[in-house]
């Protein structure tokens, strides 16, 4: 890459999940250092198109492609259709999840299986698929020293309990092994494979949590540096992870939390 340019300049990027939440700032972030996105959405096309005009506007190339994560030919025909639209993909971001929470005792098989086929079997088959492309092209030394990068939005979930969701605490505990695993097997390629780990975000999926000023106060008990996230704060970090400024980095996970992974229940006296 030659000096100056912006950190991403020509390559491209799937981000799944991308019509809303974290998914839509990363796709802007990446756009805005100057990657091609491919802004991925299960059913939403109106707001993966208004991401796709944004991006657009800015200058950047962008499509949007419907995919269930969770089905191999469906994901498989997303990364034919963007190697079609853009002839290569540089940076996967495994972005898509899902929260169906029931107590343990109450929560159904459906329950269980949809959010492990989404958060974590979603996770292995778009990444499989950026892998296969990865090695079958080999390094772009004009666009990156890395043949590719695979960023995982996993959670502080992979390492903290959570009493009434563990379909989605053992989607994101699996998740870090699955990472790691790929990070250990993919480096011999020049595949650079991290996570991140977002903490409490104001995003659709936990709104109840941050919505009210009440909801909110009770949500900063568990947050030092107090404020709640935000999606900006994760897009910012994923930047950095895909770009070569933080090419010795991998199988890392990066919590981005505000400090939750501090236990600060455990503040005052232990």
């Amino acid at each position: 890459m030659n000096e100056g340019q912006p950190l991403l300049q020509g390559q491209v990027a799937i981000v799944t999940g991308a019509s809303s939440g974290i998914g839509r700032a990363v796709a802007k972030a990446l756009a805005g250092a100057g990657a091609s996105v491919v802004v991925n959405h299960l059913s939403d096309w109106e707001a993966a198109r208004k991401v796709v005009n944004d991006i657009q506007a800015a200058g950047r190339g962008a499509i949007a492609i419907e995919a269930d994560v969770s089905q191999e030919e469906p994901v498989q025909s997303m990364f034919r259709k963007t190697i079609e639209a853009f002839g290569t993909v540089d940076i996967l971001v495994n972005n898509a999840g899902i929260q169906q929470d029931a107590p343990f005792v109450e929560m159904t098989f459906e329950q269980w299986n949809k959010v492990l086929a989404v958060n974590l079997t979603g996770q292995f088959l778009c990444a499989r698929e950026a892998a296969r492309e990865f090695i079958r092209r080999g390094i772009r030394s004009e666009v990156s020293c890395a043949a590719g990068k695979i960023l995982c939005i996993s959670s502080v979930h992979e390492v903290i309990p959570w009493s009434g969701h563990v379909n989605y605490a053992a989607s994101k505990g699996g998740l870090m092994q699955l990472m790691k695993s790929m990070a250990q097997e993919l480096a011999s390629h020049k595949i650079r494979v991290n996570s991140i780990a977002p903490g409490a975000i104001k995003t659709p999926i936990n709104r109840k949590a941050w919505e009210t000023p009440e909801a909110e106060a009770q949500l900063l008990e568990k947050i030092p540096y107090g404020r709640v996230g935000i999606p900006e704060d994760i897009a910012k970090a994923a930047v950095w992870l895909a770009s070569d400024d933080s090419d010795y980095v991998h199988g890392a996970t990066l919590f981005v939390d505000g400090g939750m992974m501090l236990y600060p229940g455990f503040t005052e006296g232990g």
